[in-house]
């Protein structure tokens, strides 16, 4: 009896050690869906905008698409919004979280570019070209070129490394930016919806700028949840707001070729993350 209770203990353990990891990260670039580049794990979600979309918008502002915590949505949500006789607005709709976040020509929810004569840069292009570099059940790693485009009057062009990692509020980002001057100053931040009168609290620290506001876009459906949205950049030259206060940002001087990092986050209150003082504890202590 003991042989065969040591053989079922020994399958048993051998089945375990088989089973596989669960995935808790995804990134893709969605032709079927006007080029976008979306990224998830199992807290958070969000896109970049791709060729198909310039001029509605041209922006490399990180859109924010809330959920709440536990599995992979992204997939299936762009599935439902591109079906043939699908509802093209799916993802605007709350089903355990949705796209509520309104970037347009701005930095969105993390987005970065070069800060020049106290103006923001913005590229002439979204992203042309993505790559994965690696992924496992629990990390995932990709990079989006932007092309060349003048800058004030400088030539600069971006490969933009963002990690995901599961079960984290934050990704990780490497911004590469070459350009033909001896140094350049890049703010990477966060739009404040002021307009919409959404900003309820706010935060600044040495290397972190983070809020904490109402959803932005109410164009499908209301949405009674709120955003912590942070941008965390370590050693950063500043942190202060710019473009007449539409953003609040994280500025640091590079050399060209020299990555930059930096972290951006989000989280939904509908979520674990209920107030504001829980999201700027965990920008202050990322």
């Amino acid at each position: 009896m003991k042989k065969y209770l040591i053989i079922a203990a020994v399958m048993l353990l051998g089945a375990c050690a088989s089973k596989p990891q669960e995935q808790k990260v995804m990134a893709r670039a969605v032709p079927e869906r006007s080029d976008d580049f979306v990224f998830e794990n199992n807290l958070i979600a969000g896109r970049f905008y791709g060729e198909a979309l310039e001029g509605n918008p041209t922006s490399p502002g990180i859109d924010i698409w809330v959920k709440l915590p536990g599995a992979l949505v992204a997939n299936d949500w762009y599935a439902e919004a591109t079906k043939p006789g699908g509802d093209h607005n799916y993802y605007h709709k709350d089903h355990g979280g949705k796209d509520c976040y309104k970037v347009a020509v701005s930095l969105g929810g993390g987005g970065s570019v070069p800060f020049i004569d106290s103006t923001l840069c913005y590229p002439a292009t979204n992203y042309r070209s993505s790559e994965i570099l690696y992924e496992s059940p629990t990390e995932i790693s990709f990079v989006l070129h932007y092309p060349e485009w003048l800058a004030g009057d400088v030539k600069v062009a971006l490969d933009k490394t963002v990690t995901v990692f599961a079960d984290s509020y934050f990704c990780k980002v490497e911004d590469t930016y070459t350009f033909d001057a001896d140094s350049l100053t890049i703010a990477a931040g966060i739009f404040r919806h002021k307009k919409q009168n959404t900003i309820e609290a706010e935060a600044f620290g040495e290397d972190y700028y983070a809020i904490w506001e109402h959803a932005s876009d109410q164009s499908v459906e209301p949405e009674d949840g709120m955003l912590g949205v942070a941008v965390i950049m370590p050693q950063a030259d500043a942190v202060t707001l710019v473009d007449g206060g539409k953003h609040g940002v994280c500025l640091k001087k590079v050399a060209s070729g020299e990555p930059l990092e930096y972290w951006f986050g989000s989280c939904w209150s509908k979520g674990e993350i209920a107030g504001f003082n829980q999201w700027f504890e965990l920008a202050a202590n990322l």
